[in-house]
């Protein structure tokens, strides 16, 4: 039986009433977009790896190499349930999660989830300013984010929305991010 939760509509966005999940690659700018698209609604924000962490006690590469991917992942997708049942926010998620058909069964009837889009260019660039990206670690980081692309863009398509990350100022990208929220919304709100 799934949890009926009663939410008020958001007063910036009519009939947003569920949390918004953001998913897509490392460096689609997830957790910066979040934090203003957080910011501009007046709701709150919430970043799944940094959730993780905190109920882990390490870091995201120091789950990976301590536990591995699978362990990691188990502990996102409890982490990641849980915030999903709390009263609507922002959440980041990390690049895998949507990847999890428990996850992704989880959102879809819990949240709208918006998947911000990039291309290679634009992620290389992003990804190589930091190196705290397990994945990156081993291999070519280009040749790894174009298999990541390959295999994961087909499950990101499936997300409620589809936003283009472009090379253009955050304020932009959160404001396109607004209007497919408010245009959506409008649309299960007549159905």
């Amino acid at each position: 039986m799934s949890e009926t939760r009663e939410a008020e509509s958001h007063p910036k966005i009519p009939g947003l009433d569920r949390t918004v999940v953001l998913v897509g690659l490392m460096g689609a700018g997830k957790t910066t977009i979040g934090r203003k698209l957080a910011a501009k609604l007046g709701m709150r924000f919430v970043d799944a790896d940094e959730e993780i962490e905190r109920a882990a006690g390490l870091s995201v590469n120091g789950i990976f190499s301590t536990y591995g991917e699978a362990e990691f992942r188990a502990g996102e997708r409890r982490v990641i349930a849980r915030l999903l049942r709390e009263p609507p926010l922002i959440l980041a998620t990390g690049g895998g999660a949507f990847m999890d058909e428990t996850t992704r069964a989880d959102i879809a009837e819990h949240a709208i989830s918006v998947w911000l889009k990039a291309d290679i260019d634009l992620l290389m660039k992003r990804v190589s300013r930091r190196n705290t990206r397990p994945l990156l670690n081993n291999g070519n980081p280009r040749e790894v984010l174009l298999r990541l692309m390959d295999a994961r863009y087909p499950v990101y398509a499936q997300a409620d929305l589809t936003v283009e990350v472009k090379e253009q100022s955050q304020s932009a990208t959160v404001q396109i991010v607004i209007d497919a929220l408010t245009r959506f919304c409008a649309r299960r709100t007549k159905a």
